[in-house]
């Protein structure tokens, strides 16, 4: 019965903003163009506000789940109309708050004592209310000041309700719409069904923040508040209080005489080591998540909050990113086009010239213009737009990353009007590919990789002896198989690369102990000649190999 109350109240909602104008009615089955032709929303008056402003005003109207959806499809640039992403773009989190008394329940429950016995003092009177939790300032027994973050009671089932309705929709949609199998909608809300329950746990949040914290620890960019983990529960989160300015309130940062240059070139370095040095990004940095430490107003720091949404990039992902970008930076749609197609983002029958030559129109009238006045969002939108052309699938991994760095850049630029987004991460990123690829990075490598290899060494003989054992077994058929003659080369082959490995791990394997404690300056001064020479060998054997084959 409330599942059904709440779908009459979205049908309501659906009908008073007169959303059905977004459906693909062409595109519909018979039985539903009829119904949807003379359902009762066309006696409600179509709204003068533009199809934006509808949208986001009925997200808003639907509650909490419906606006954090609204919040990430804002960012979803190959999904929505750039009108429609900008309005949602708006979209509040307009929640009541929970009376203090629930919430002093929900934390005497979660950590099994009195509040009076917990804190020296806690404010019943909530900090912020959100869509999923809100805060009370308080403070510990031994006198530091923390915030309490209580999730909102019986959230998960209205979440659940409503997460239904959207699978259904989603469905509706990629079964019936033409575009519904290339943007995949119910992917879409599946990322957000994970997205938000990993928002329902405190303790992972808590996790997010502790790696955080490590990964920038003493750093001059950015500074994570300490967990208190013996106050951390699902419900509850314990975390040092935090004293800033809000990122949003530019007047106060000018009166307190910040950098703005600085400060908005900052928050472009921390985009960028936390994407490629750590692969863990902090992927909710909006404006209200984000303050500003201005204790040394010259050389200011950022302050973080709320981690309940990271993102993390495959190594593959990392490279193939980073080297699209560069190709960008330096106007290589060539090798753009066949990253794209090389990764996977677009169909292996896509012709590259073509491909090429759609990247190029959509690339040099924005390049034209000076590099402080190109928008990253206008160009991702771009973009997205051609690559459509050529049914380029949606991206799961890359939607945090793309939501991330358009959120990175509107801050930036609302800090600081003539932020050049590209020279600042162009440095980094050649920085980065250097080290990967360069000899700091193959011995990184191999002290990685170079246990597994030696640990797989001997299925080596095994692998060979299969092989010959098929090459026997179908001696006596004159006409083997495709298929047969496929798996028999596929195991030669990979029985000559195990073997060709473990002669090279074996030949590496001293240079990579000498490096454990040396950088690469001091072992070339330190390392024998006949390291280098195992160097060498291991280099022939790898390279003359592949050439051969």
């Amino acid at each position: 019965m409330t599942r059904l109350q709440r779908l009459f109240r979205i049908a309501w909602v659906f009908c008073r903003y007169r959303l059905d104008t977004f459906l693909p009615l062409a595109e519909l089955p018979v039985p539903l163009k009829v119904f949807f032709l003379l359902a009762p929303w066309h006696l409600f008056p179509k709204p003068k506000l533009d199809r934006g402003d509808r949208l986001r005003l009925a997200f808003e109207e639907l509650g909490p789940v419906f606006v954090k959806f609204g919040q990430i499809l804002s960012t979803r640039r190959d999904l929505l109309p750039d009108d429609m992403a900008l309005s949602l773009k708006n979209l509040q989190d307009r929640v009541p708050p929970f009376p203090g008394d629930v919430a002093q329940g929900i934390i005497e429950k979660s950590l099994g004592a009195p509040v009076s016995e917990l804190f020296a003092e806690f404010s019943r009177e909530p900090m912020a209310s959100a869509s999923v939790a809100q805060v009370h300032a308080a403070t510990l027994l031994d006198g530091r000041e923390v915030v309490v973050k209580v999730i909102r009671p019986d959230i998960e089932r209205v979440i659940r309700q409503d997460l239904a309705l959207m699978y259904m929709m989603a469905g509706l949609l990629e079964r019936y719409w033409s575009e519904g199998r290339r943007l995949h909608p119910v992917e879409v809300v599946a990322d957000y069904d994970s997205t938000i329950h990993d928002e329902l746990d405190q303790q992972r949040e808590a996790a997010n923040a502790s790696q955080l914290r490590r990964n920038f620890e003493n750093s001059s960019l950015i500074y994570i508040p300490s967990i208190d983990w013996d106050y951390t529960r699902k419900s509850v989160l314990v975390m040092e209080r935090i004293h800033g300015i809000p990122i949003a309130d530019v007047p106060a940062l000018r009166e307190a005489g910040v950098n703005l240059k600085v400060l908005a070139e900052k928050g472009v370095e921390i985009f960028f080591t936390q994407v490629f040095r750590d692969s863990f990004f902090h992927a909710d940095m909006h404006p209200g998540n984000i303050f500003v430490d201005v204790s040394n107003p010259a050389d200011p720091k950022y302050i973080a909050i709320d981690f309940g949404i990271v993102g993390t990039l495959a190594p593959d992902d990392q490279s193939y990113l980073a080297r699209n970008l560069l190709a960008f930076f330096r106007r290589d749609y060539r090798q753009v086009a066949e990253l794209h197609i090389q990764s996977g983002w677009v169909p292996p029958d896509t012709r590259v010239n073509e491909f090429e030559a759609a990247i190029r129109t959509v690339c040099e009238p924005i390049f034209e213009k000076p590099l402080k006045d190109i928008s990253f969002g206008h160009f991702l939108l771009r973009l997205f737009q051609t690559a459509r052309r050529f049914n380029m699938e949606v991206q799961p991994q890359l939607v945090l990353l793309q939501k991330t760095l358009l959120n990175v850049e509107g801050l930036g630029r609302q800090l600081y009007p003539d932020l050049d987004l590209w020279s600042t991460a162009q440095p980094f990123l050649e920085a980065w590919m250097r080290k990967r690829i360069g000899p700091s990075g193959l011995i990184k490598s191999l002290q990685s990789h170079l246990p597994a290899w030696l640990e797989q060494s001997p299925e080596m003989p095994q692998l060979v002896h299969d092989a010959l054992v098929q090459l026997r077994n179908t001696g006596s058929n004159d006409h083997p198989s495709r298929a047969t003659l496929e798996l028999i080369r596929e195991n030669r082959a990979r029985a000559d690369r195990r073997w060709r490995r473990g002669l090279a791990a074996a030949a590496l394997a001293g240079v990579a102990w000498l490096s454990l404690d040396h950088d690469l300056a001091t072992l070339a001064q330190t390392m024998p000649v006949h390291g280098w020479a195992l160097l060498a060998v291991a280099a022939w054997l790898v390279v003359g190999h592949e050439r051969k084959n």
